[in-house]
């Protein structure tokens, strides 16, 4: 990569050895010291142990509780974990009247537990527990004082979040990534400047592309000035790949990195921290096969700009994620962690050392030799107290000095509070060298002013002579330089903006946002130039009120919210359930790449929208369950599904159409299914946040491709997060019925209170018989055990929930209200088992009614499907709404040109999956995601152009035509407008 390569210590050398040298495998000797004196007020760090008396690596220090002042009780920042806490120097003279002393900044995190149990997860291996209360508060603990404070400040914040990142960039705390209740927080980089008296947050402008929304990865400021994000997961799958931004290049762009030597494996949930030579220790994480990680990779630039992976030296005591790590000078500060299906590192390894000197790991009690990590227990732990309290995960750490700070977190269901600190005095005894950077970094920063102490960066150990850098230039631990502050000491997102001793220039914000406004009008004018819909043949300009300051070409989707201005005063949405002003759309592509392809559009700019072409299902959202008491399946059926065919991208149709389970795994399958489908109610009770999928028919290839862009269920995708709500009509039509229903109930066994399921129309033994499912069976499966299949299938669909309730405002069903429904009330009493001809006109109301043409078109209409079958007006929706006080209704069943469609001014919206359903319709295909605010996000694929559509149109594969002739004997319901089928054709929908 084109990096440029200053940098303030780097390495001459081009030898492989370099970053292994750096990560210890040399020998440095040590000095003692003797700690600073502690100031008045400052919190008490737990003492050294006494294995610390002795030669050679000292133990991990221990950690006490710090009493801290808090003066109101919004001042202190409460129960929480996926926070993050970052420490940032003082600013001002000490001892004037403006001095602020070193302070840790803690931002955003989870507040609470979903459904406020304490039950921890079964060790059957859950997926996580559901978090919920994200937030974007600001809180300071300012160390001289002991005290915690809320912070307003100025400008607008970032969204809530938690399993972000944050890193000190000088005095500015830099923050990027994490999830919040809507899903995966945009990518942009906010800056909360703490220079001036009151704080002020700034949104960095960074061109081109970069990591992209993800959460559990990390981020941490190298040499001084490269900003890095590494690992995390986007939403589909654990990462590895390497991002860099040059903070002292403008303007600002990110650059992916491919760094030499044996990297980490895709991972998330790990932890990394910078040593201030330039040395950036990553360790821990969570494969994408949840397995926890116990190795460490040291990164570091060589001086042509090559950068390069190595694995640390030493053995660590225990595999981790979901951790806290720190540097403070040489040794890396390990706490706490999970090992998965509820357990925690809990025995004297969960406090945990890196010695980089030294080569070693140690936990609090000697050198570790081979992993030791079991249960918790005193004597495992030694009596140590201090075990206990660092037995904690998703929790957050930074270093002041040679003080480690742990604060929050996550133990055993329960979230923490607890502010603790521990001083590491061996940190400054590394090598005999051990602060001759620290000299520099003085005289440079002109901190002689500053009283020796525990809190002055240039104690009098910062005074003694820099003895000479390595001959080869390698960066190696016997030369470290200055205590730092999370890794990073005195730097600015720009150099000119450093930190000068006490004084600062404020020129450096100004660098920061300088574009921001230029790039806002420039994004509102590109966006303004799109045309929106058609209206009686005039095309409408999007107004500029209309487009969003925030929304940038590489965001998923805008924070911003603009309410239907367009509805009369009686048809006003209540306060709550929002639809989103844009809808995030994967650009059509001409070749197979459709990797980041992604823009945004008005929701009036779909032209099609008005435009439905044939009955289909929505998606519905589905209901947040908290994961605690998740029943992993015993039966091997289900995770054998899932392992062959829940592959986003890389799932294939097969080369042979034969399926590839048999049918007593699919009687095991739908034996566990229909045991939970029994359990449930007729109409699920849901909340959010949840991602609602309309009609699949299936088209188990646009599964595929909806799960790949948006996230998938699994526990290396969101699960974890947001639960997911299916509209019905699941077979039928397309080529791979068997899969798609084969996959969705074996994720409905493997996550029985996240995945939901509803009936459609096609869920209908009479239905499905005549276009395509049994068909499929018996050509897949041999016409016995087809049939057998075929017949299991239908009466495990007679089980199925009828709708949905998300969060008592929103009602998610496969049709409409019909004539017949007025109140909840009468879905909830269909009892079942039932089949669509022992079902009342309830029933038939619920999967089979539509809305009328348009809003203009009111009350009761027969509907073209069919003798008895009506449309409904807006009129309905509206009476059916107020009845039940609910505020939207989400309904799938029929197909529209966009994937998703308004009526009733926007209480109702249609939704359709599958894309260019049966061949010929060129329709896009969406799904809804809800988030924990109630605003409905449309996400949209577009059908794939035929040089590159799935092989269920490809002339190769002539054993398909089946049901090509199919469709084309028994066509859909054509678009709105044009002629209907004759009413004798027994082809038509219609006849039926």
């Amino acid at each position: 990569m084109d990096v440029d390569s200053r940098m303030t210590t780097e390495s001459d050398s081009d030898s492989d050895a370099t970053t292994a040298n750096a990560l210890g495998r040399g020998s440095g000797s040590e000095t003692s010291s003797s700690s600073a004196p502690s100031t008045p007020g400052t919190p008490t760090a737990a003492p050294a142990s006494p294995a610390a008396a002795g030669t050679g690596p000292r133990p991990a220090p221990g950690y006490t509780a710090v009493n801290a002042v808090i003066e109101k009780k919004e001042d202190g920042p409460g129960c929480r974990c996926g926070h993050t806490l970052t420490a940032v120097p003082a600013v001002g003279e000490e001892g004037s009247p403006g001095y602020v002393g070193p302070r840790l900044i803690l931002f955003g995190g989870a507040t609470a537990l979903e459904g406020n149990s304490a039950t921890p997860p079964s060790s059957a291996g859950s997926a996580g527990i559901r978090l919920a209360g994200a937030t974007a508060d600001v809180h300071c603990y300012d160390v001289l004082s002991n005290k915690w404070s809320r912070l307003t400040p100025l400008g607008e914040p970032p969204s809530p979040r938690a399993a972000h990142v944050a890193t000190a960039v000088g005095t500015m705390v830099v923050i990027q990534g994490g999830i919040g209740p809507a899903g995966l927080s945009a990518e942009d980089l906010h800056v909360l400047d703490l220079t001036q008296q009151r704080p002020r947050w700034h949104r960095v402008v960074v061109q081109g592309p970069g990591p992209g929304p993800r959460y559990g990865h990390v981020m941490a400021l190298v040499g001084q000035r490269f900003l890095l994000t590494i690992g995390g997961n986007d939403g589909k799958r654990p990462l590895a790949d390497v991002w860099a931004l040059d903070t002292a290049a403008k303007p600002y762009e990110w650059r992916k990195l491919e760094p030499e030597g044996e990297g980490p494996p895709p991972c998330m949930y790990a932890t990394a921290s910078a040593r201030s030579d330039g040395l950036l220790l990553l360790c821990g994480g969570r494969d994408g096969n949840s397995v926890p990680l116990s190795s460490a990779y040291g990164l570091a630039k060589h001086r042509d700009g090559r950068w390069e992976w190595a694995i640390a030296p030493g053995v660590s005591p225990s595999p981790r994620y979901q951790h806290a790590a720190v540097f403070v000078n040489a040794r890396l500060h390990v706490s706490g962690g999970a090992l998965g299906g509820g357990r925690m590192v809990e025995d004297s390894s969960s406090v945990a050392v890196l010695d980089t000197a030294a080569g070693v790991w140690c936990d609090t009690k000697s050198v570790v030799t081979t992993p030791r990590t079991g249960r918790y227990s005193a004597d495992a732990a030694g009596g140590d107290a201090a075990v206990e309290l660092t037995r904690r995960c998703r929790h957050a750490a930074a270093a002041v000095g040679d003080l480690i700070f742990i604060y929050g977190g996550l133990r055993g269901g329960v979230l923490l509070d607890d502010l603790l600190v521990a001083e590491d005095l061996a940190a400054a005894e590394t090598t005999t060298a051990a602060n001759h950077a620290a000299a520099s970094a003085a005289a440079t920063d002109t901190q002689a002013g500053r009283a020796p102490g525990r809190y002055a960066y240039n104690d009098e150990r910062t005074r003694q002579a820099a003895p000479e850098s390595a001959a080869d230039g390698s960066v190696v631990l016997g030369t470290p330089v200055a205590p730092p502050l999370n890794g990073d000491m005195y730097t600015d997102i720009s150099p000119e903006n450093a930190v000068q001793g006490q004084r600062r220039s404020n020129k450096g914000v100004d660098y920061l946002v300088e574009a921001s406004a230029a790039e806002a009008e420039a994004i509102s004018a590109t966006l303004a130039a799109v045309k929106a819909r058609q209206v009686n043949g005039d095309a409408e300009e999007l107004s500029d009120k209309e487009q969003s300051p925030d929304s940038t070409s590489s965001s998923k989707h805008s924070s911003l919210i603009k309410p239907d201005t367009a509805l009369s005063n009686n048809m006003t949405p209540p306060p709550g359930v929002r639809l989103h002003h844009r809808a995030v759309v994967v650009a059509a592509e001409t070749g197979g790449a459709l990797g980041g392809m992604v823009r945004q559009l008005s929701i009036d700019q779909f032209e099609n929208e008005g435009r439905r072409v044939s009955y289909g299902t929505p998606e519905n959202a589905t209901a947040a369950r908290k994961l605690l008491d998740r029943q992993m399946s015993i039966n091997s059926v289900p995770k054998k599904v899932i392992a062959a065919l829940l592959k986003p991208r890389g799932w294939k149709p097969p080369v042979r159409r034969q399926f590839f389970l048999d049918c007593n795994e699919i009687a095991d399958l739908c034996d566990s299914a229909e045991r939970i489908f029994s359990s449930e109610p007729s109409v699920l009770q849901l909340k959010a946040p949840i991602k609602i999928f309309g009609d699949l028919h299936g088209q188990f290839g646009d599964l595929m491709r909806l799960f790949d862009e948006y996230g998938a269920p699994s526990t290396a995708g969101d699960i974890a997060y947001i639960d997911y709500l299916f509209l019905g009509d699941y077979v039928d039509r397309g080529q791979h019925s068997l899969e798609t229903m084969s996959l969705l109930l074996a994720l409905k066994v493997e996550y029985p209170q996240n995945i939901h399921l509803i009936r459609g129309n096609h869920e209908a033994a009479d239905i499905n018989a005549l276009f395509g499912f049994r068909i499929e069976c018996i050509e897949r499966m041999g016409e016995r055990d087809g049939i057998w299949t075929w017949h299991r299938m239908n009466r495990l669909f007679n089980w199925l929930p009828l709708a949905a309730l998300i969060e008592k405002k929103i009602i998610c069903m496969h049709g409409g209200i019909g004539r017949s429904i007025n109140h909840v009330e009468q879905i909830e009493n269909l009892q079942r088992p039932i089949t669509m001809e022992a079902g009342s006109v309830v029933l038939m109301d619920l999967l089979w009614s539509d809305p009328t043409e348009n809003d203009s078109v009111e009350g009761l209409r027969p509907n073209a499907r069919g003798p008895g079958l009506v449309t409904f007006g807006p009129d309905r929706v509206m009476e059916f709404c107020n009845n039940n006080d609910l505020q939207l209704i989400v309904r799938a069943h029929e197909c529209v040109m966009d994937g998703f469609e308004r009526f009733a001014q926007g209480h109702l919206i249609t939704l359709f999956s599958a894309t260019n359903y049966c061949g010929t319709a060129n329709n896009a295909g969406a799904i809804l995601v809800l988030g924990r605010d109630l605003v409905v996000v449309p996400k949209l694929i577009h059908p794939l152009p035929p040089a590159i559509t799935s092989p269920e149109t490809s002339p190769d594969h002539i054993e398909d035509t089946w049901m090509q002739e199919l469709n084309a004997n028994r066509p859909a319901t054509p678009t709105r407008g044009r002629p209907q089928a004759a009413a004798n054709d027994r082809g038509a929908l219609a006849w039926i």
